[in-house]
């Protein structure tokens, strides 16, 4: 718990990021129901009755420093999609930072690893001198800013 809070507790630096990641799994869900029309004094009608129309995964990165959020929706959530997202990630927005401090919990597909397993060797190398994980202690994954739990619904 402490590395996550030292994470947090320090201040912007040139060439350093601090991102927190987590995913959420998502239902995906249809209405039966056709909606009533709304009315400007009333609040939104809605009907408990639904459709399941599958599932995906949401996968969010945080940036403590700018407060901007990167998301991406997938069916899944492999160590492939993690791979993928994080080295996408920073190759795009984050290619000139020399090292980024990266909070997380600690499931087993959030390991270098995956990066290994995933990406081109040299590309999976270069990602592992530029990233530090900090995983979040187990039944801690609140400490992470980027928890699901504190998504907007």
């Amino acid at each position: 718990m402490e590395d996550v809070l030292a994470v947090y507790e320090q201040l912007a630096k040139p060439g350093q990021v601090r991102l927190c990641f987590d995913e959420r799994p998502c239902q995906l869900l249809d209405e039966v129901v056709t909606a009533l029309p709304h009315k400007p004094d009333r609040g939104v009608p809605e009907d408990n009755e639904y459709k399941r129309k599958g599932t995906c995964v949401v996968l969010l990165a945080y940036d403590l420093d700018t407060g901007q959020r990167y998301v991406q929706v997938r069916q899944q959530s492999t160590k492939a999609d993690y791979a993928q997202f994080i080295q996408d990630l920073i190759q795009i927005y984050y290619a000139k930072a020399e090292r980024i401090e990266l909070v997380q919990d600690n499931l087993n597909t959030h390991k270098y690893g995956s990066f290994y397993k995933h990406i081109p060797l040299a590309q999976a190398r270069a990602l592992n001198h530029k990233l530090s994980f900090q995983y979040t202690p187990k039944h801690g994954s609140w400490l992470n800013m980027a928890e699901p739990g504190g998504w907007s619904h």
